[in-house]
């Protein structure tokens, strides 16, 4: 039996010849309290006009399925 080390190059080169690549992500832990205090934190300092003239115009220009 092939290696761990084998195996996942192995898997990887199946995966190129197939148009695909392993994308990793480090995103932030939502269970941390220390997390979810700095998002509440940056979440009380947005503008509210601000964020809803944004959203609007995200409305405006998204293509609905309606369409």
């Amino acid at each position: 039996m092939a290696l761990p080390a084998e195996r996942m190059k192995a898997m990887r080169e199946r995966r190129g010849v197939r148009g695909l690549r392993e994308l990793r992500l480090i995103v932030p832990d939502a269970r941390s309290r220390a997390v979810r205090r700095r998002v509440a934190k940056q979440v009380a300092g947005l503008d509210r006009l601000r964020e809803l003239d944004a959203l609007g115009w995200i409305e405006a220009v998204s293509v609905s399925e309606e369409q």
